[in-house]
């Protein structure tokens, strides 16, 4: 299941706070998203990236290859195993944000998509913000492994459900030859739509 975030006090405007008080991505960051996806035990979503770390992770995606929003988004999505993706509301806007203080600039493009590339500047943001971008990407990756590893085991709860059904149900003395074939029937056509998928 995919949710997408909100800006959350850090729309456009923002690249003016960015201004404030020199570098302006070094400051703030580093406790906004825990271990889940509630928080404050209010059952309030917690932000997947706080203050400029979004910006720093597009900013290190671009620089390793460039790369247009779409591209970003379908990224991030991949890092965190398909359980979360930046809305294109807060891609894009960061992204004219990045062009605008000239850490990024766009690139002849075959297709009517604009691609980005770092700039010089971009890559001495990075250098100077590597621990914030290396923790930003350390927890979307964590943050896939878990969703691995909570799909996995959804998959084997099924599994387990089905053989207990099947041990009991198999076991009834009173089960006849048509309701039989009717559970192998079912098993044949959950394999055949599994393996279609």
């Amino acid at each position: 299941m995919i949710f997408y975030a909100k800006m959350e006090g850090h729309g456009c405007g923002g690249r003016h706070a960015m201004h404030r008080g020199g570098r302006g991505f070094g400051h703030g960051f580093g406790h906004g998203f825990g271990g889940g996806r509630r928080g404050g035990g209010r059952g309030e979503r917690r932000r997947m990236f706080d203050g400029g770390e979004l910006r720093l992770v597009l900013l290190k995606l671009i620089a390793d290859e460039p790369r247009h929003g779409y591209d970003l988004i379908r990224h991030i999505e991949e890092l965190t195993g398909g359980s979360y993706a930046p809305s294109p509301g807060v891609i894009y806007p960061t992204l004219t944000m990045l062009d605008d203080m000239g850490l990024i600039e766009a690139q002849e493009s075959d297709g009517a998509k604009k691609l980005f590339a770092i700039t010089d500047a971009g890559r001495a943001e990075l250098e100077a913000n590597s621990e914030i971008v290396d923790a930003a990407i350390t927890r979307l990756t964590a943050v896939g492994e878990e969703t691995q590893r909570t799909d996995s085991a959804s998959v084997r709860r099924a599994m387990g459900n089905l053989r207990q059904v099947l041990m009991n149900r198999l076991g009834d003395r009173d089960l006849d030859n048509a309701a039989l074939h009717d559970i192998v029937a079912l098993i044949d056509e959950a394999a055949q739509k599994i393996e279609r998928l």
